[in-house]
């Protein structure tokens, strides 16, 4: 009974496959069809899973193409122009002193040393024979000529450029002493204070510009008898230290530092004459009617 079994379900199994095929009921796998799902075919099964096909890449658009003379034109590099004969020569003596002197410094021996100087002194030799050259062209064109732009430097010109210079300081600031004074600051105790008096006393003379002197202890000093008592203008400016210089627009009381401390005449007119040439540096400060110092300005100036 055992070995009939397995023959018989063969047999029936092989009769339904005959009567299956006879019918036409059989179906052969056939590609899925991409617009429907897998689980629509009943001989896949429910518990069949399969990959979803990727759909091919679009070709894309033809480009135009390019004419073959414009492709290989900007594929070829283009030919940088020769340097001049002169330029090379220069990059080859550079690299080669360069090179020695390289080469001199690692190993110094007698011969590396002595073949570094020799190419230095013919460097040195062309650099002279230029500076030459180019000393000859000043001569001959005077917009090419340093010494002739700004401060001369000839002994001779040099002392007519300071008397000029100095005689044109001279006249702006008298035009200046019309509507500015200078503020001079002491102290009757301060030696400096007495030693920088006659210079102020001066040049107040010399310039024609008014030296309105301010007392900062309200002690008097030499030169200045109709020196104020200070009444809180030295405060206001945050004067520190005396002697100090300011030059004060009345009217507007517009007032700059000048400097501090024993200075010359000409410190003070070379300061006076930047300050006047820029009268609105930032540095400059405006105090306006502070502490009384308009109506003090006003009154020594009518004087």
């Amino acid at each position: 009974m055992t070995l009939r079994r397995p023959a018989s379900r063969q047999a029936r199994l092989a009769l339904c496959l005959v009567v299956m095929l006879g019918s036409g009921t059989v179906t052969l796998a056939q590609p899925q069809d991409p617009g429907r799902p897998y689980w629509s075919d009943n001989w896949r099964g429910w518990h069949f899973y399969e990959e979803p096909e990727i759909p091919p890449p679009e070709s894309p658009a033809s480009a135009p193409r390019q004419p073959a003379s414009a492709s290989s034109a900007a594929i070829a590099p283009r030919r940088s122009p020769p340097k001049p004969p002169e330029i090379v020569e220069f990059e080859r003596l550079q690299k080669a002193l360069e090179e020695r002197r390289h080469i001199a410094i690692i190993r110094p021996t007698e011969s590396n040393v002595r073949r570094y100087m020799e190419l230095e002194a013919q460097v040195v030799s062309r650099a002279s024979t230029f500076a030459d050259v180019a000393q000859r062209i000043a001569w001959a064109s005077p917009e090419l000529d340093p010494t002739l732009q700004g401060r001369p430097v000839n002994a001779k010109a040099l002392e007519v450029f300071d008397q000029l210079q100095t005689a044109q300081r001279s006249q702006s600031i008298s035009a200046l002493g019309r509507d500015h004074v200078l503020l001079f600051f002491f102290r009757s105790d301060c030696p400096y204070c007495h030693a920088f008096a006659p210079t102020l006393e001066a040049f107040q003379a010399r310039h024609g510009i008014k030296v309105v002197a301010i007392s900062v202890d309200g002690g008097p000093i030499p030169g200045f008898a109709d020196a104020r008592r200070d009444n809180g203008i030295a405060t206001t400016l945050q004067v520190s230290q005396v002697p100090a210089v300011y030059l004060a627009q009345p009217f507007t009381g517009k007032i700059t530092p000048i400097g501090f401390g024993v200075l010359s005449e000409a410190q003070l007119v070379e300061r006076i004459s930047m300050v006047a040439a820029s009268p609105d540096s930032a540095a400059t400060p405006v105090l306006g009617g502070t502490g009384g110092l308009q109506a003090q300005a006003r009154l020594t100036h009518q004087r």
